[in-house]
């Protein structure tokens, strides 16, 4: 087969023609002969069995018979007309109904003539009929490519109204393997095929679109599933390891007095294993010659902040400037207000640069971080502007790095010759799942420990029943000297659902704890920032009680008092942010706790989350069961990353095969890092397809 074969645009394709061509390309992205190999089947139908009309069950099940239709009319009803044709198989007669199309059906329907029918049945007055039924003349059918298992394909209304229904793809898929006669190039070493029994690619692709029968459908999907993961993970592995070689960082080889001295007479606690297990880590990706490129993942309050602040002054000793990046204000300042109180007796230069920074103030900060006097800068996407200069930056760490674009780190990365190494933190936990496939080319590092001394959050799930037993908690917490959060889905009453938003939420809390004995924060999204500052810092200092908020409060707020959080309408958040809000409750000595609020109605999903959250408060676990229930596209907003646009694999549900096709590619890599041994000749080969088309299955045949 001519390799440039699977190239050939669609409209070439016998049966297509210009006007399929240009709906395949707009309604299913099918542009070349190989994106239509590439369109796997959603599932398949089991077509082994042939029903008898005098057997078929007065249940809406999907049947295929054989037999005629005698004869055919059109019936008047209330809007327009049905075409009914009279169809037997000898033991029975039934309908085949059509309410539309009725001309072409009339045209191209033979009387008297064996067709096979696949339809649902009804049943009806008495008779049984099937609407809108699939026909093929008897002898197309034995003549045709298709098996006992039928597949069912992507589709759209669009398509399906012009005809193009799930036969005609089908049949244009027949063409192909005839074009092609089913000769496909392999894309995987022999000895990889042998070592794990894997069929062939041309089998695979066969049996993908016309399975034999069960096992070999299996065996098609396995073979197809690990291809495609095993590509994604090579491609990310070797990235990793180019990167490694390629770009070279500063190594940072002394440990000098700014770290010693913090570490053995400043630090306010003694560190968890867990975090000296990552400082471990990240200290011998800064010895090496190349550039660290590590992510951080910590759950809430595990202390991600005390081993940014061990490697900035790591930094520091090896004579760099270190810079630590926040996606909001409130986050910024809280980093910097943190870390001046931390290294005060270190008596470094640390400086703070956000949107609103004053223009003096800034010009200082320009000037300080040009000359090199200014050691550690925090700030928010204000670092990134152009005149912020560095003297010598070493060292960049990102926080919540989910809420920066890739072009905005790399700007950062380009404020130095040499780049910065990079600690990117994260307190969303990405399950190990998700992480190899997302953050496949970063090495990873987790703080899977809360610091000693915190008490876990007492979580329950309450029904709006029980709102004045919740009220009076409140009473009780805030006797005690405690601070309450109080957090709403929505802003505006919307008018499909009738949650109680934020304003009649904070009239009534106002009303059950009025003024001057109680005073009361509100913060949302449409406030301006200012102001939203000004109310957080007065809930911050303890000068209200109470804080009545929408999920802006969600990352990185930290007020130790605040022991209650109370989550209003819980079934409408997903588990991750209802973990996250969790998350800013149980930072003092005291006991916390969460308590879920929800009306009586609740959808399976939201039972599975609420209790969920209430069973546990292991931010890993949650992550994969929020994984399991939202699948990946929607967490961490990965429809964008390109990555997991993937064809047939689904990385939740083949987690093991992930698995298998990683330690693979690992092993390939380490063998044969450029790809020279002539037994990976295929690899090299399939390898440089896909790096000329950025979507990974383009050229995988």
């Amino acid at each position: 087969m001519n390799p440039n074969f699977l190239n050939t645009p669609i409209d070439y394709l016998k049966r297509v023609g210009p006007q399929r061509a240009n709906l395949l390309r707009t309604e299913l992205g099918v542009h070349t002969y190989q994106d239509l190999i590439n369109l796997f089947p959603n599932r398949y139908i089991d077509k082994t069995k042939y029903y008898k009309i005098n057997e078929l069950q007065r249940n809406s099940t999907e049947v295929q018979l054989v037999g005629k239709v005698v004869h055919m009319k059109m019936v008047e009803q209330k809007r327009g007309k049905r075409l009914v044709a009279i169809f037997t198989d000898g033991t029975a007669e039934m309908e085949l109904v059509w309410f539309k199309g009725h001309k072409w059906i009339k045209e191209g329907v033979k009387l008297n003539t064996p067709y096979v029918v696949y339809g649902k049945i009804n049943w009806f007055n008495g008779v049984f009929s099937i609407p809108h039924p699939e026909m093929e003349l008897l002898k197309d059918h034995e003549a045709s490519l298709r098996s006992a298992m039928q597949p069912v394909y992507p589709s759209t209304e669009k398509l399906t109204k012009i005809g193009i229904n799930n036969k005609v793809i089908n049949q244009l898929i027949q063409e192909l393997f005839k074009e092609s006669q089913g000769k496909f190039y392999d894309t995987l070493p022999k000895y990889l095929l042998e070592e794990l029994k894997l069929i062939n690619k041309a089998e695979a692709l066969f049996n993908i679109h016309f399975p034999r029968n069960p096992e070999m459908l299996a065996k098609a999907q396995y073979r197809l599933k690990f291809e495609e993961l095993f590509y994604i993970q090579f491609q990310l592995i070797r990235k990793n390891l180019v990167r490694k070689s390629k770009i070279k960082g500063y190594p940072f080889e002394n440990v000098g007095k700014n770290f010693t001295s913090f570490y053995n007479e400043h630090l306010p606690f003694d560190l968890t294993g867990a975090q000296k297990r990552v400082i471990k880590e990240i200290r011998k990706d800064l010895g090496s010659n190349a550039q660290m490129n590590r992510l951080l993942q910590g759950d809430v309050g595990s202390g991600k902040t005390i081993v940014a602040l061990l490697t900035a002054l790591l930094a520091l000793d090896n004579g760099f400037q270190a810079c630590i990046m926040a996606p909001t204000e409130i986050l910024a300042t809280q980093h910097y207000n943190g870390i001046l109180e931390l290294v005060k007796p270190l008596n470094l230069n640390v400086k703070l640069l956000t949107g609103s920074t004053k223009t003096s103030d800034r010009k200082i900060i320009h000037e300080e971080l040009q000359n090199g006097d200014l050691s550690i800068l925090i700030g928010t996407h204000a670092v990134l502007e152009d005149k912020v200069k560095f003297q010598n930056l070493g060292l960049a760490i990102i926080d919540e790095q989910h809420r920066f674009g890739v072009a905005q780190r790399a700007k950062l990365w380009r404020k130095n010759e040499i780049p910065p190494h990079v600690l990117v933190m994260t307190a969303t936990p990405i399950p190990r799942t998700l992480a190899m496939s997302l953050y496949g080319d970063l090495d990873i590092s987790v703080i899977d420990e809360l610091p000693p001394g915190r008490k876990p959050i007492k979580t329950v799930h309450r029904y709006d029943g029980n709102r004045l037993k919740v009220f009076q908690f409140i009473r009780d917490e805030i006797e005690k000297g405690r601070q309450v959060y109080v957090v709403y889905p929505l802003i505006q009453e919307s008018e499909s659902m009738d949650y109680k938003d934020l304003m009649d939420g904070y009239e009534s809390i106002a009303r059950d704890f009025p003024a001057p004995k109680y005073q009361i924060s509100i913060v949302h999204g449409q406030m301006k920032p200012a102001d939203k500052d000004y109310e957080m810092d007065r809930f911050l200092r303890g000068e209200t009680q109470i804080m009545v908020a929408t999920t802006v409060i969600e990352v990185g707020v930290n007020v130790p008092n605040a022991s209650v959080m109370i989550i209003e309408s819980a079934e409408r958040f997903g588990l991750s942010q209802l973990h996250q809000l969790r998350g800013r409750v149980g930072r003092g000595a005291e006991q916390s706790f969460c308590i879920l609020m929800t009306g009586h109605k609740l959808s399976d999903d939201s039972k599975t989350r609420l209790e969920t959250m209430t069973r546990t408060n292991d931010g890993f676990e949650i992550a994969e069961v929020d994984l399991k229930l939202r699948g990946p596209g929607n967490i961490m907003g990965t429809q964008q990353s390109g990555v997991l646009n993937l064809k047939i694999a689904d990385i939740v549900k083949d987690n093991d095969i992930l698995k298998v096709a990683r330690y693979y590619a690992m092993r390939l890599l380490k063998d044969d890092p450029t790809l020279q041994k002539p037994e990976n000749k295929i690899v090299k080969y399939t390898f440089e397809k896909l790096q000329l088309h950025k979507n990974i299955w383009n050229y995988i045949s």
